[in-house]
């Protein structure tokens, strides 16, 4: 699926059958066959093909992964009409599923644009009337609606011949120097996206705030929870929708960091509303909650059983049915709280507040105009230290919550590094704790997982019983239930070696040098 090659646009006021006969009046030129194409190309909401320089297309019953500046198709399949998302998992296996899989994970696919194009191929013979070069010029519109089309303008695609890389390069340089094209700074979805007044690349969930080491910490703080707060703005319908699981987890992790920003520099708000909008953010993290976890088993799901025999893997099918319908629920429940008038005031007045942060009264927010790289980095070492000393008196007799609590600071160390540490500070000096601290996340996050789904499968129990096939199940649970729980130990066992990586002499200076200074 040839859909565009090293592209070149015509000058400005020559027509494509201008541009035509002017190369076959230098060249010798044969005719292909034309054709008429209708294109749909499909990203996740945050761009994820377009950040490896893929698109994912669907033209003529093919659906195709394919390079997004050249001709090179990775993988295509046959397929029949496509639905409106698409998941990996919906595709036959084989390499198209498989090299989406690996890019996209759980992600949807959604439609970004349908272009119409319409197409005539050339071939350029030498002397001996072979093919040396291939040419196809396009004239693609966008599909805007069935009765609106925009026109884009029209390119040349070049695609070399094997062999014959010289008189590609003859060729090229015949379109440039003589005729005057010029090289598409675009792709021709990128030209097709802008021309829906969408970006290419989607909507990331990333926080790239740029910050000064001398700026005052109130203006770092309103910047960041701004961002943040763009975030939640810009995933929410699709959190509503269902269309993806990403999209609320990207909601969750942006309430979280702004729920870490406030304790963290608590210091810089006026306090009676710090507490007011704590309150409403962890609220938000509340209501969210149940559908997450609900979210995290279902997808989860194939990962969990891999844990039984082979021939018990089916017997856990109640489960997986009970876990969908609990699912449905939660997010029924989610979506009513989303919509309340409670969580809509708090979408207008947070924004607001942030916009007025830095103009407020100094009165009871001694941190205000502190350097925030002074402030950022007090706190930096202030949680890492708080975390060597709870790491430190754990020991095996330790009671599984000192963990979970080792965990939540961890989570705040990350993001306070992730906010502060890495804009402000080399990443090449940060990195190597953010490593360290993302490994001892990992195990705390394994411990303390393996104990919630133990708790969980017991507490389904006897709504599973119930089903048909679930005495089956039961038993398949049983022995699902003890593999977590051995995984939960081993995970425990690991905790001591990953700790003290963590807080090593070595990691000790390296947080003592870079943030106390």
């Amino acid at each position: 699926m040839n859909l565009t090659g090293t592209e070149l646009l015509l000058a400005d006021g020559m027509s494509p059958e201008a541009a035509v006969d002017a190369l076959g009046a230098r060249v010798s030129l044969q005719e292909g066959a034309g054709a008429q194409r209708d294109l749909r190309f499909y990203d996740t909401f945050d761009g994820l093909l377009h950040a490896a320089g893929l698109a994912f297309v669907y033209g003529s019953g093919r659906a195709a992964l394919v390079s997004i500046g050249g001709s090179v198709e990775r993988a295509g399949m046959p397929a029949a009409d496509l639905p409106g998302r698409v998941f990996a998992a919906q595709l036959e296996a084989g390499l198209l599923r498989d090299a989406l899989t690996e890019i996209i994970e759980v992600r949807a696919l959604l439609p970004l644009v349908h272009v119409h194009d319409a197409e005539r191929t050339f071939g350029v013979l030498d002397r001996a009337a072979k093919t040396v070069v291939r040419l196809a010029l396009h004239a693609p519109t966008v599909v805007a609606s069935p009765n609106r089309q925009l026109a884009l303008a029209p390119r040349i695609g070049l695609v070399a011949v094997r062999g014959y890389d010289k008189a590609f390069r003859r060729v090229y340089k015949m379109l440039v120097d003589d005729l005057g094209l010029i090289a598409a700074d675009r792709s021709l979805l990128e030209e097709a996206v802008i021309a829906t007044g969408a970006t290419p690349g989607g909507v990331s969930s990333k926080v790239d705030v740029a910050l000064a080491r001398d700026q005052r910490s109130d203006s770092a703080a309103a910047s960041i929870l701004r961002r943040l707060a763009q975030v939640m703005e810009a995933n929410l319908p699709g959190t509503i929708a269902d269309v993806d699981a990403e999209f609320l987890h990207d909601y969750r992790v942006a309430v979280r960091r702004s729920r870490a920003v406030m304790r963290e520099l608590k210091a810089v708000f006026p306090p009676e509303q710090l507490a007011r909008f704590r309150v409403e953010l962890r609220w938000l993290q509340q209501i969210t909650g149940p559908s997450r976890d609900l979210d995290v088993y279902v997808l989860d799901f194939d990962e969990l059983r891999a844990g039984l025999p082979e021939p018990a893997r089916s017997d856990l099918e109640p489960l997986l049915r009970v876990l969908r319908d609990r699912r449905v629920i939660a997010h029924r429940e989610m979506v009513r709280a989303l919509r309340s008038d409670r969580a809509c005031e708090l979408r207008e007045q947070w924004p607001a507040f942030l916009s007025e942060l830095v103009t407020l009264p100094a009165g009871g927010r001694p941190d205000a105009a502190r350097p925030i790289g002074e402030l950022a980095g007090e706190r930096i070492t202030k949680v890492y230290r708080r975390m060597v000393k709870m790491g430190t008196a754990i020991d095996d007799s330790s009671p599984p919550e000192e963990l979970h609590e080792l965990r939540k600071q961890g989570k705040e160390l990350r993001y306070l590094l992730e906010l502060f540490g890495l804009p402000l500070h080399p990443a090449d000096v940060v990195k190597p704790l953010v490593r360290s601290l993302k490994s001892l996340q990992d195990t705390l996050g394994r411990h303390q997982d393996r104990e919630v789904q133990v708790d969980a499968l017991r507490s389904l129990r006897d709504e599973v019983s119930t089903l048909r096939g679930g005495a089956g199940a039961l038993m398949a649970m049983g022995v699902l239930i003890e593999h977590l729980g051995d995984d939960e130990r081993a995970a425990r066992a690991e905790f001591a070696k990953v700790f003290a990586s963590f807080a090593s002499n070595s990691q000790r200076t390296l947080v003592r040098e870079t943030f106390s200074s």
